[in-house]
């Protein structure tokens, strides 16, 4: 039974340093000691609720906030365990994977069926309290979920399916605020559907070898050695959806200000990558969650100044 700390978690979480043994296995189950994957599913819907609440000339919503904040813990963990359910014979022929409780024998197929089930009531809980678009909107992000460990053996792009499933908070997010979706939510949403594309292609350099071993698809197997220019167009893609999402809402000058930090991150990122060096992957994935929170402040301070 792996007890050490998992490669892609830091050594030094909090789950492998503080976490009483026995609850490990259900925490590493729900990637709690990697908690990137939290704030990338969470960003998004916050961006929404800024950029809609932006355009209403007013602040965010803290307490929305926070419903998404914690909708985003339950069902980022409910999701990673229904991959690994899904994806568990092709984890354990992967270094990066193997140690992972279900392939690695911590816990059971039908245990972490109870866990997601579980985690996803949690979720409705706090869907329920959302507007009627909303909560149409989070049920339809099901069908997203459920395909998505798919994806990676049909196409050589499931990096996009990711993107459409992780920032489908921006429109949730967006109907939250106003009961309903405008069109600048939805370049919104194009913008993170490529920021994803982005940064996940970097993510993926991590398994490259291991992927092609076993025949797992990935963008950055599609890219081959075009993967720094192919990350460099998907982050060019997203830095002009989201200015395009920004002018299109009359958001005033600071948005443009903090804008301009936002792609200099994303052309930092692309700028600094290497293929062949992991390490350096995980730390520049692990990056974007800095990235994210710079267009956040950039929407919610685009209600200052306008017009």
């Amino acid at each position: 039974m792996s007890i050490a700390p998992l490669p892609d978690a830091r050594a030094s979480n909090w789950v492998d340093r503080f976490a009483p043994r026995p609850l490990r296995p259900w925490l590493k189950l729900g990637r709690f000691d990697r908690p990137a994957g939290v704030w990338l599913l969470m960003l998004p819907g916050w961006q929404g609720v800024a950029l809609a609440s932006a355009m209403d000339l007013k602040a965010p919503d803290w307490l929305l906030l926070v419903k998404i904040a914690l909708g985003a813990v339950v069902m980022r963990a409910a999701g990673c365990a229904y991959n690994d359910i899904v994806d568990r014979d092709i984890d354990a022929q992967v270094a990066r994977t193997a140690g992972r409780p279900i392939p690695s024998g911590q816990i059971s197929v039908r245990q972490a069926w109870i866990f997601v089930i579980a985690l996803s009531l949690i979720g409705l809980a706090i869907l329920l309290t959302l507007t009627f678009t909303a909560i149409l909107l989070g049920l339809a992000s099901l069908a997203l979920v459920a395909a998505y460990p798919f994806m990676k053996r049909i196409t050589w792009w499931p990096q996009i399916w990711l993107g459409l499933t992780f920032n489908w908070g921006v429109l949730l997010g967006a109907a939250a605020v106003d009961g309903g979706i405008g069109l600048q939510p939805i370049v919104l949403y194009l913008s993170g559907v490529f920021w994803t594309l982005g940064y996940d292609t970097i993510y993926a350099l991590q398994d490259i070898e291991d992927d092609a071993l076993v025949g797992v698809k990935s963008s950055a197997r599609a890219l081959g050695h075009g993967v720094r220019r192919g990350v460099a167009l998907f982050y060019a893609a997203c830095g002009g959806f989201a200015l395009l999402a920004a002018w299109w809402g009359g958001l005033g000058f600071p948005f443009y200000v903090l804008w301009a930090f936002f792609v200099a991150h994303l052309a930092w990122q692309a700028f600094r990558l290497r293929t062949g060096d992991s390490i350096l992957a995980l730390d520049l994935f692990r990056s974007n969650r800095d990235a994210g929170l710079l267009l956040v402040l950039a929407l919610a301070l685009g209600a200052l100044h306008r017009g």
